[in-house]
């Protein structure tokens, strides 16, 4: 097969369907002789914050000279942003190729049971292994997809469990309370292994911590490390100084890899991590702020930093009405102008539906446009505005960088169905 083949073969698994549990991943790792456990790694779970979070781990361990291989989901424009090492994405050309080792396993699974085969995200993650493993980078941060004890990545040995978070999200597949949540997400906590738990609520934490005594894994809390001094940042919001001490705890608790104070603090001012309250400069010299913030807890967690803008221009788009509802109730507090967009997604809300859900009063002028029509030119944005904010989906963010990087459109059809 060339390339654009085998991306399409990859793409059509999404037919399949998508879901939770081990037994397929387990089936896979066996043939492979087990590649997750060739490389020490920092397994990070939460509702909000574990991919940030995971950037800072991934950059102070880099600060101190180690290789290093990052697996996050989604990717924002290209498929290969999901598996990197020391920060570069894995490229296409790799990642088909590894497709193609991984094709033959696929395949005789498939013939074996039908209900053996793994899901999209399965194959990228047992590729990501592979590629570390290759590669022979030092430590993998990596990052869950969804929930975790039944999550593909939970087959992993880690040095350090981390907890960034616990919100509503995902309620059809994870339950729809905080404690069932966070028992899902508690998954991750395994015998021996030092757990690191952020900011969480009360009814949350009790979950985590009665997960851990059962295991018998010790738990560390970054309240009790940091206090009221927690680590300083580039990423903007006092949610990512929360984000940054679980990174900087988890990082001392992984004993095999010493790090050093100044070269942590140093690394932390430095973090790259897109879509995230990103600042980015329009050619006619205003400012355009990319932020996927798409749930509850993710948008009462930038409205601090929405409250400081003056009156923007905000582009608006999302993946649920829940959480459509929940953003604009926020973002009408603060606008001067909305501007309704439907993200290029199977599961995104139309505009129509949006704009029922802008609460009154709003006296700002409320419109309907596309990314397309927003962002004709690299660089370039047709809203008015001196501050022009888009938010509401991951999804969003990666199309609308796509359009501002003058790169192709992303293929939303290599993504994962859960989010």
């Amino acid at each position: 097969m060339n390339a654009a083949e085998t991306i399409h073969w990859l793409t059509s698994l999404r037919n399949r369907g998508s879901s939770l549990g081990l037994a397929r991943m387990e089936q896979l790792a066996a043939r492979l002789h087990h590649p997750e456990r060739a490389i020490p790694c920092i397994h990070i779970a939460g509702t909000n914050g574990k991919g940030s979070t995971s950037a800072m781990i991934e950059a102070i361990q880099r600060a101190e000279g180690r290789k290093t291989g990052l697996y996050t989901s989604p990717h924002l424009i290209e498929i290969g942003e999901r598996i990197q090492i020391n920060r570069t994405p894995t490229p296409e050309l790799d990642i088909v190729a590894g497709v193609e080792e991984l094709r033959p396993h696929y395949e005789a699974l498939l013939a074996a049971n039908p209900d053996s085969a793994p899901t999209f995200f399965e194959l990228m993650t047992v590729l990501a292994w592979r590629e570390f493993q290759k590669q022979k980078v030092d430590i993998i941060i990596l990052e869950t997809g969804m929930g975790g004890r039944l999550d593909a990545t939970n087959l992993c040995r880690p040095e350090v469990t981390v907890i960034t978070s616990i919100g509503f999200d995902h309620q059809e597949y994870l339950g729809n309370t905080l404690e069932l949540i966070a028992g899902e997400k508690a998954g991750i906590i395994k015998s021996g292994v030092p757990c690191v738990l952020s900011r969480l609520p009360l009814q949350a934490e009790r979950v985590m911590v009665e997960k851990a005594k059962q295991v018998g894994a010790p738990v560390y809390f970054v309240r009790d490390r940091f206090g009221e001094n927690l680590p300083l940042t580039n990423l903007p919001g006092e949610h990512q100084r929360w984000n940054a001490g679980a990174a900087w705890l988890a990082c001392e608790l992984a004993t095999r890899f010493p790090i050093h104070a100044a070269s942590a603090q140093s690394a932390l001012q430095n973090v790259e991590w897109a879509g995230r309250w990103q600042k980015l400069p329009l050619l006619d010299g205003r400012t355009l702020i990319v932020d996927g913030s798409h749930n509850e807890e993710g948008i009462r967690m930038t409205e601090s930093l929405l409250a400081k803008l003056n009156q923007p221009t905000v582009i608006v788009g999302a993946l649920g009405l829940d959480r459509a509802q929940a953003l604009l109730q926020a973002v009408s507090k603060y606008a001067g102008e909305i501007i309704l967009v439907q993200p290029h997604h199977e599961r995104a809300c139309s505009v129509e539906e949006l704009s029922k859900l802008v609460p009154p009063p709003f006296w700002g002028k409320v419109s309907q446009a596309s990314v397309a029509t927003l962002f004709p030119a690299a660089q370039v944005c047709t809203a008015s505005g001196e501050t022009i904010l888009a938010i509401g989906s991951l999804y969003l963010a990666g199309e609308i960088l796509a359009h501002y990087h003058g790169k192709k459109l992303v293929d939303h059809s290599l993504q994962d169905r859960f989010r």
